[in-house]
C-alpha cells in the first residue's frame, strides 16, 4: 500500500480508532451516470439473507464510465487516469470515513464499474487498488452488469441480466461460470442510444446536436421524450419504442444461445434480471413488459426478476456483489 497517493483523501484515518472486533467489506458500483459506494460489516453467510441488510454508510457520485468522464470519450492519458482513480479514492474514503471506519478494518473491496470491458481495463483498476490497499485485503474487479446480475439473484452468479438506461448491455454466467455479453457500446455506437439517434434522424438531422456534446445523459435523456411521443399516439415514436424491444430481446437471446441458458430443448429455467429507467413501466408502454413477453416467446423458461429496492438499504448492485463473495471470498479472506 503506498500512502502517499490521494493522501488528503484519506487524512480522516489519523482521527479514526476503529473497533478492533469489526472487519468490513466495500462495495462500488460506478454506472454511466452515477456511482455508489457501500461499506458494510462482514457477517457470516445465511439463507436467507437479513434483510434489511446491514449498511454503515453510504456515498453517491456521479458518471464512473471510463470512456465517458467529464462529457467526452475517455482517453488513457494520464491526467484523465488520475482524475477518474481520485474520484474513485474519495467516495470509497467518504464510505470508510461515515462507518467510522479505515482502511486496516477492510477485508474486502469490489469495485463494479460501467466500462469495464476488457482484462487491461481490469488489471489497471485492480493495480491502482493494490496501491490503495493494504496487502491482506481481497480485491475484485467487474463490469457494472455483473453486480447487476448479482443484485437479482442474491449473489449467485447465474442467468442473464438486462440493463437499459443510458446505455445497453445484455451479460450472462452459466453455472460453471462461462460467460457472455451483447451490445454494451454505450449510447452512441450501437446500443440502444443509437438506435434511438437513427430513428430521429427520421424527423431531421441532428447529428451536429448529437456530436456537439456527446455526453451519456444527455442522450439517454431523449429516451422521456420518446416515450411520451408514443404515449400521445405519434406513430415515429411508437416505431421507435417497437424496434427498440426488439432489439433489447435479441441481445438477450445472443447471450441465452450462446451460454445454453435454456437447455437443449429451449426451454430450461434462468433467471433474467432487469435493470434500468428504460425498462420501467409508463403510462400505456411497459418496455420492460414487451422485452419479456418477446424474449419469453422463444425462451420459455426466462424468470424475469426486478430487483428490490428499499428506501434505506438498498439491496444495490455493489452490495450484491459483496455478498456474492461473502461465503467463498470474505469468509476466506479472514481464515
Amino acid at each position: 500500500m503506498k500512502l502517499y497517493r490521494n493522501g488528503e483523501i484519506w487524512d480522516f484515518e489519523h482521527e479514526i480508532d476503529v473497533p478492533g472486533h469489526r472487519p468490513v467489506i466495500l462495495g462500488l458500483d460506478g454506472r454511466t451516470t452515477s456511482t455508489v459506494c457501500i461499506c458494510m460489516p462482514v457477517q457470516p453467510f445465511s439463507n436467507p439473507l437479513p434483510d434489511p441488510l446491514p449498511v454503515l454508510a453510504r456515498a453517491v457520485a456521479g458518471c464512473s464510465n471510463h470512456n465517458s468522464v467529464g462529457g467526452h470519450p475517455f482517453v488513457f492519458c494520464m491526467l484523465q487516469k488520475l482524475r477518474l482513480e481520485r474520484h474513485w479514492s474519495k467516495f470509497l474514503a467518504d464510505a470508510l470515513s461515515k462507518s467510522g471506519s479505515n482502511r486496516s478494518a477492510v477485508q474486502a473491496v469490489c469495485l463494479a464499474v460501467s466500462g469495464v470491458n476488457h482484462p487491461t481495463d481490469e488489471q489497471r483498476i485492480f493495480n491502482w487498488l493494490r496501491d490503495i490497499f493494504p496487502s491482506h485485503v481481497k480485491l475484485y474487479v467487474q463490469n457494472d452488469a455483473v453486480a447487476a446480475l448479482a443484485s437479482g439473484t442474491m449473489g449467485k452468479l447465474h442467468g442473464c441480466v438486462l440493463i437499459a438506461g443510458t446505455g445497453t448491455i445484455a451479460y450472462g454466467f452459466t453455472e460453471h461460470g462461462r460467460e457472455a455479453r451483447a451490445a454494451g457500446a454505450g449510447p452512441i455506437l450501437g446500443s440502444k442510444g443509437h438506435h434511438v439517434l437513427e430513428e430521429f434522424a427520421l424527423l431531421g438531422s441532428i447529428g451536429g446536436w448529437t456530436y456537439a456534446d456527446p455526453s451519456w445523459a444527455r442522450i439517454a435523456a431523449l429516451v422521456p421524450v420518446i416515450v411520451s411521443c408514443a404515449e400521445a399516439f405519434d406513430e415515429v415514436a411508437n416505431k421507435i419504442l417497437q424496434d427498440s424491444v426488439e432489439e433489447l430481446a435479441l441481445s438477450v437471446k445472443a447471450v441465452v444461445q450462446r451460454l445454453g441458458l435454456c437447455g437443449e430443448d429451449g426451454n430450461a429455467s434462468f433467471p433474467l434480471v432487469m435493470v434500468g429507467g428504460v425498462l420501467e413501466a409508463n403510462k400505456t408502454w411497459d418496455i420492460g413488459k414487451e422485452v419479456v413477453n418477446c424474449i419469453s416467446r422463444d425462451y420459455p423458461g426466462a424468470r424475469p426478476i426486478w430487483p428490490k429496492l428499499t428506501s434505506l438499504t438498498l439491496i444495490e448492485p455493489s452490495l450484491a456483489v459483496d455478498i456474492s463473495g461473502l461465503k467463498e471470498t470474505i469468509l476466506s479472506a479472514l481464515l
